[in-house]
């Protein structure tokens, strides 16, 4: 019997592989599309990311018994709103960045207004996406409630918000009630949103798509967290980007206000209340729970 590591590699694996195919049918051709935004959206899209959220939402599908072709293209548009983030993220204007998933990032490649554009586009043709009628068809109820789940996600209350916070934070001294609040929206919201729409595209009882927007929160936490650590003592070459950043930039972060070891304890207390609220789910949800564990021991 294959243990969880095993099953988590070949489980990402094979889930990572359905996604690029996903990917790769539904991003515009290069028809009618100018070539320079073109190369830099796929540049950004293929640069090697782990599709950690399309995935969670097609495991959040495997957990309550849903079908995953009606939700590949929700999973595929989450995953091109997290890559308008990262585009947007690495701006000199924002967090400066230089390399991501160990490439030059967007703009360095293109410029910073194609990169600006090529976010732009991604966030736009992102809703396209969840907007367009699949051979399965799906409820308007269903398809609506899912879209709005995913703009809240991405917009004032969810990304934007944590973004524009987390820039303000660079100029005080937050606590680590406002450190949570910045990081609940900024990461945490659209992870919430990847579970909570395969849930809801599922057609899941209100009570399951509670509990799993509770895995969603508290693994989004997990996860930022886990950056903030890697941050300071990760590899940056396994990271693709350089470490030490927050700290060079004066970036309150939750080693910095709680210090290593605590840090530690609140990420393996938020991954304990993850896996505590999938109790009542079945060993369809194996796929989350391993996917948690998998947060606090990743080394990039």
């Amino acid at each position: 019997m294959a243990t969880d590591e095993e099953f988590l590699k070949a489980y990402l694996n094979d889930r990572q592989k359905i996604v690029e195919e996903a990917l790769l049918r539904y991003l515009p051709s290069e028809d009618n599309i100018p070539a320079e935004i073109f190369k830099a959206i796929r540049y950004s899209v293929f640069a090697g990311g782990k599709r950690i959220r399309p995935i969670l939402c097609l495991a959040a599908v495997e957990a309550v018994g849903g079908d995953m072709a009606p939700a590949m293209p929700v999973a595929c548009a989450l995953e091109l709103i997290h890559t308008y983030s990262l585009i947007h993220d690495d701006l000199p204007s924002m967090d400066n960045d230089d390399f991501r998933r160990g490439k030059p990032t967007n703009h360095k490649v293109f410029g910073e207004a194609i990169a600006i554009l090529a976010g732009d586009a991604l966030l736009t043709e992102a809703f396209i996406l969840l907007s367009r009628v699949e051979k399965v068809r799906l409820t308007a109820q269903r398809r609506l409630a899912v879209i709005q789940v995913i703009a809240q996600a991405a917009g004032l209350s969810g990304m934007v918000g944590g973004q524009t916070l987390d820039l303000l934070a660079e100029k005080t001294n937050p606590d680590l009630e406002a450190l949570r609040d910045i990081h609940r929206r900024k990461t945490g919201a659209l992870i919430v949103a990847a579970v909570k729409s395969g849930a809801i595209i599922s057609g899941a009882r209100e009570d399951k798509v509670q509990a799993l927007a509770e895995y969603g929160m508290n693994i989004g936490l997990a996860f930022q967290i886990a950056d903030d650590i890697l941050n300071v003592e990760g590899d940056s070459k396994l990271m693709g980007k350089q470490t030490g950043s927050d700290a060079a930039r004066g970036k309150v972060t939750y080693p910095s206000i709680l210090g290593l070891e605590s840090a530690r304890k609140k990420l393996s207390e938020h991954l304990a209340a993850a896996i505590q609220s999938l109790a009542d789910f079945d060993d369809r949800a194996l796929p989350l729970r391993v996917i948690a564990s998998y947060i606090i021991n990743r080394k990039s």
